[in-house]
C-alpha cells in the first residue's frame, strides 16, 4: 500500500449509529479482514478460493467421507448451492468423491492431497494472524474480550426473535 493513500474502511452496509451497532460492524469488519489475509496467500498458489469454498473444504477436511446432505444439515445452506460448491472443488481437484457403498445414490467426499496441503496452510496462516490480531493483549485482557464475546453469543442464542417482523 502507498504511504500516500491510505486504506479505505468499507463502509457498505452500516446502517446504525448505536454502541451495539458498531459492535456488530466492527466483528464484521475484522472477520472480513481475516479471512482476506488468509485467503490472499492464495493468490501466487493458483488456488484462489472464495470465503464460502474455503468453509467447504474445512467441513470435509474435519469430517472426512461425509456426504453432500450432512454438509447441508450442517451448514444451513441450499442444497444446489452446494453442489456448485463442491463440484468447482472437485473440477479444481481439491475434492474427491466416491461412491457410497450402502447408498450408491451418495457419495462420501473427502479433500485430496492438494486440498489438504490447502487447508493446512490456511490453517496454520489463521493462526499467525490470530496472534498477530492479539499482539500487545495480555493474557487477561484476551479472557476478558472473549468472555465479553461469549457472553454476546449466548444474548443471541437465548433471544426469541421469531415474534418480531419487518414493519413492511
Amino acid at each position: 500500500m502507498s504511504p500516500i493513500l491510505k486504506k479505505q474502511v468499507n463502509l457498505v452496509n452500516q446502517f446504525g449509529s448505536g454502541p451495539a451497532e458498531a459492535i456488530f460492524d466492527s466483528i464484521h469488519s475484522l472477520m472480513h479482514m481475516y479471512r482476506s489475509m488468509q485467503l490472499r496467500s492464495l493468490r501466487d498458489t493458483g488456488h484462489e478460493l472464495t470465503h464460502m469454498e474455503y468453509k467447504v473444504l474445512g467441513f470435509f477436511a474435519k469430517h472426512p467421507g461425509a456426504s453432500q446432505s450432512e454438509l447441508v444439515a450442517h451448514s444451513g445452506r441450499d442444497k444446489a448451492q452446494l453442489a456448485r460448491l463442491m463440484r468447482g472443488l472437485r473440477d479444481k481437484k481439491l475434492l474427491d468423491a466416491q461412491v457410497d457403498e450402502s447408498d450408491r445414490r451418495s457419495a462420501r467426499l473427502k479433500l485430496t492431497d492438494e486440498g489438504m496441503t490447502v487447508i493446512q496452510g490456511l490453517q496454520e496462516l489463521g493462526a499467525e494472524v490470530s496472534t498477530l490480531a492479539v499482539t500487545g493483549m495480555s493474557a487477561e485482557e484476551c479472557a476478558q474480550l472473549q468472555a465479553l464475546l461469549q457472553r454476546v453469543r449466548t444474548n443471541l442464542e437465548s433471544a426469541d426473535i421469531t415474534e418480531k417482523r419487518l414493519p413492511l
